[in-house]
């Protein structure tokens, strides 16, 4: 028998949808890869900035002198630092020895001023959007191209999913408990193809946690499908309480999600009634108002929005997915009338609807801000993630026919009897994962009326 008989014969005995999962796995990751690597650097570097320093700015430590200022005068402070700037936001300082940073609009940016609050010093002042922290926020949810590369992003995540679950297809009947033990002794491609096989099995489950919170707050699936009918229901807080003409995501600063993802698409109540019920005791200003905060269970980092326009409120605002130091059943949005003091709305963890608390918890785990296990365990999940690719890659390179000038994709199954069935799985992940079926839709588009009619295309995507 010859080497190339033998070789067929092995393929024959292979079942058709092993071919045919391997050549989908190829493709999916062929787009994926890219943008896996991009997602697990800058998410590691948002993690990163976060611990060593905080994601308003790299600023050092102060030293405790007293007591500390009234927030007016450090307002104040920062507001002569930015002449002609409108106080925007006060964030109270993490810990005794840290500053306070205020939120100040200055034209079309939105400067992060961080003060001394013991002596009003400015320790630091800059746009908000320039912090290394935003920038691996917004190449991390947008590459940096708004709307469209959201889009992209949501695609390629959708995408994964498709590629985690023709790994495990491919992977775990053949290999069974042995699936998250690579094969050591292995040489060679067989070695990679091991050591990313076991090393793609054992973090499944995390990507595809990491996937389904991330997506949760994408444009399309999360913003246009799950978002809207998951979102806190206004009706069951602002009893006879006026609403405003804005609606909660309109507090968040470019390159942050600044309040809770259940109450983003909800309306903001508007001050300038009877409702609500006493909580600021005479005239209402941003001492007072901080003075509240600390006497009824915010401590720590948490936000103080100012009221915008007559109808604003003064905003308070504790919750996990702005690093504000608490757990996710600590969430806590309270809502204060600028005129009256009254409490026009306090949202509490427990009156999230279901999916809001899955994403509480979601998008807590996500950033690993669920404890110190959580940091060390994402870290570790995201090396991982960078070993796959780059195994993937290996792979490629020493499977490809050198100087052949092709993908040397996955062979096409000859036999696919249950082709429907096929169809019928790109169809569900369609309808549940809108952007993977518009890349679905593309390549089959670009296959049939394209690649397979040209013939150095064609020769090029075998």
């Amino acid at each position: 028998m010859t080497k190339h008989s033998s070789k067929a014969g092995a393929r024959a005995t292979i079942s058709p949808f092993y071919f045919a999962a391997w050549r989908w796995h190829f493709y999916a990751g062929l787009f994926v890869v890219p943008f896996l690597l991009i997602l697990a650097v800058t998410g590691m570097v948002m993690m990163l900035a976060t611990a060593s320093s905080n994601q308003l700015g790299d600023v050092r430590d102060v030293v405790i002198a007293g007591p500390a200022m009234p927030v007016s005068q450090q307002a104040q402070a920062a507001l002569d630092a930015i002449p002609g700037g409108v106080l925007d936001q006060y964030v109270a300082p993490e810990a005794a020895d840290r500053p306070a940073f205020f939120a100040i609009r200055d034209g079309a940016a939105m400067m992060s001023v961080a003060i001394d609050p013991y002596t009003g010093d400015v320790l630091n002042a800059q746009d908000k959007t320039t912090t290394l922290y935003a920038i691996a926020n917004r190449i991390h949810g947008t590459l940096l191209l708004g709307d469209t590369g959201d889009r992209i992003v949501e695609m390629a995540v959708s995408l994964m999913i498709l590629l985690i679950v023709t790994g495990l297809w491919m992977w775990l009947p053949k290999a069974g408990w042995r699936a998250m033990v690579p094969n050591m002794r292995a040489r060679g491609r067989n070695f990679y193809k091991s050591l990313h096989a076991s090393l793609g099995t054992l973090v499944a489950v995390f990507l595809v946690l990491f996937a389904l919170s991330g997506l949760s707050w994408a444009g399309i699936w999360g913003g246009k499908f799950i978002q809207p009918w998951s979102s806190f229901p206004a009706e069951k807080t602002w009893k006879g309480t006026p609403l405003s003409g804005h609606n909660h995501a309109s507090m968040n600063h470019s390159g942050y999600q600044d309040v809770p993802w259940g109450v983003e698409l909800v309306p903001m109540p508007a001050s300038g009634s009877a409702a609500g019920t006493e909580a600021v005791q005479g005239p209402v200003t941003l001492d007072s108002v901080s003075a509240w905060a600390q006497a009824n269970g915010f401590h720590g980092q948490y936000k103080i929005t100012l009221p915008k326009g007559e109808t604003g409120v003064y905003t308070l605002m504790a919750e996990v997915r702005n690093e504000d130091g608490v757990m996710p059943w600590q969430d806590r949005t309270t809502h204060i009338d600028q005129f009256t003091g009254h409490i026009l709305g306090d949202i509490r963890y427990a009156d999230y609807t279901p999916m809001a608390k899955a994403m509480a918890w979601g998008i807590g785990l996500h950033k690993g801000l669920v404890g110190p296990w959580n940091f060390a365990l994402n870290f570790v999940v995201l090396l991982l993630v960078i070993a796959i690719c780059a195994s993937g890659i290996v792979m490629w390179w020493m499977r490809r026919p050198a100087g052949a000038g092709r993908l040397a994709a996955p062979p096409v199954p000859r036999d696919m009897p249950l082709w429907k069935s096929g169809i019928l799985v790109a169809v569900l992940i369609a309808i549940a994962f809108p952007m993977a079926g518009v890349a679905l839709a593309s390549v089959i588009v670009l296959d049939v009326l394209l690649i397979a009619r040209v013939s150095f295309l064609k020769r090029a995507f075998s």
